[in-house]
């Protein structure tokens, strides 16, 4: 059996790539795939099959396609460009006769009025109509999402965000990739939808009062109108069109549109999902002066 893992040259990838190896599955079943394959060199020396690959560029994917048994569709970083790239993939992989795609889509993309799942609808329509047995992994939002603005959060005082009081099901990269890992290796998945997030949801306030525990600083939640929301973000430096997605995303947050109920993330670990307040603790030992 041979398992392509494509964006391993990103966080998520990655993870997935070690997963597989952590199981047991040999090295030399596996193939990386990505764009920066220097980031992933130290895997080449390990066993596993690297490959350059470029979601606007079907010839690579063809390429590194070839003999797989299974796909593992990380969705495109590239906002805005997401569908044609991804039924590039799609496509090289019905040519290359692949036997399942695994596709990282998003919580409820069925249901949800996100901005941000509309690539996602249209990616899960391509597979549909492809004819590739395909699962979905509907991830919900990352813990990093949050625990990666920790020194910011507590510089300010406060997290800020247009979610309201409603409550997000956010889990730790680690556990959906161990989670895809987990599907890729069993049988018969075709057809399957997985829900997924993390066991405990909460709101951006309970988020603070995390925050503020764990850096002894008081930190607040302050709920701004989407529109500031998004100015804000821009200030910070992120391109409007994605500032915009971020902040329509928060307003799904105060939908209920990212809150999971499924329980499937934990039931493919076979274990509780990593908890909020576990996760800002980390954050906050790895930016605190004892740890430098």
């Amino acid at each position: 059996m041979t398992i392509v893992i494509t964006g391993a040259t990103g966080q998520l990838g990655r993870l997935v790539v070690e997963e597989l190896l952590e199981s047991g599955l040999p090295a030399e079943q596996i193939v990386a795939a990505g764009r920066t394959v220097d980031r992933i060199a130290d895997l080449s020396q390990r066993g596993v099959q690297v490959r350059s690959i470029d979601y606007s560029q079907p010839e690579s994917l063809r390429q590194a396609f070839a003999g797989a048994d299974k796909v593992l569709l990380v969705s495109g970083s590239e906002v805005g460009q997401r569908i044609e790239q991804h039924r590039n993939a799609i496509e090289a992989a019905r040519d290359a006769d692949v036997g399942l795609i695994a596709y990282t889509s998003v919580a409820n993309a069925d249901t949800t009025a996100m901005k941000l799942a509309d690539e996602h609808i249209a990616t899960e329509g391509i597979l549909r109509d492809s004819g590739v047995p395909f699962v979905l992994l509907r991830n919900g939002w990352y813990l990093e999402n949050y625990t990666g603005q920790l020194p910011v959060q507590v510089q300010h005082g406060a997290v800020l965000g247009s979610a309201g009081d409603g409550r997000v099901s956010a889990a730790a990269r680690a556990d959906y990739a161990a989670a895809a890992a987990a599907v890729l290796l069993r049988d018969d998945q075709g057809g399957k939808v997985y829900e997924l997030g993390g066991d405990d949801a909460f709101t951006l306030s309970e988020l603070a009062g995390e925050v503020s525990a764990a850096s002894g600083t008081p930190v607040t939640y302050n709920d701004l109108p989407a529109e500031k929301y998004t100015q804000v973000l821009v200030e910070a430096g992120l391109p409007e069109p994605y500032a915009a997605i971020l902040a329509d995303s928060d307003l799904g947050i105060a939908r209920g549109d990212l809150l999971v109920t499924s329980g499937d993330l934990s039931a493919l670990l076979g274990r509780p999902t990593t908890p909020l307040r576990e996760a800002v603790q980390a954050a906050a030992a790895a930016v605190s002066p004892q740890a430098s």
